[in-house]
């Protein structure tokens, strides 16, 4: 399920054109992204390379994945528990 129009390499290039000259308001109305996304993306992105990004997103990937599986395993739990009369 995709979020974003916006791939991590086009935020870090519209995150790299405002450390330039180019004003905000005008770097937003260019790319077609509102204020708001672009504070958001500097907030989240500010300061990370492209290594630093594909590392967090692996690291969200995981903790989703762990979270998963921790609610599974739970779950599962829970139905022994019912299945054994120990509520």
């Amino acid at each position: 399920m995709r979020k974003t129009r916006f791939t991590e390499p086009q935020i870090m290039a519209v995150l790299r054109q405002a450390e330039g000259v180019v004003a905000v308001p005008e770097l937003c109305r260019e790319d077609g992204i509102s204020s708001a996304s672009f504070y958001k993306w500097r907030a989240k992105y500010g300061g990370m390379d492209a290594s630093m990004m594909s590392q967090m997103k692996a690291l969200e990937d995981e903790n989703r994945r762990l979270k998963r599986m921790f609610a599974d395993l739970s779950m599962q739990a829970d139905l022994l528990k019912k299945a054994l009369g120990k509520t």
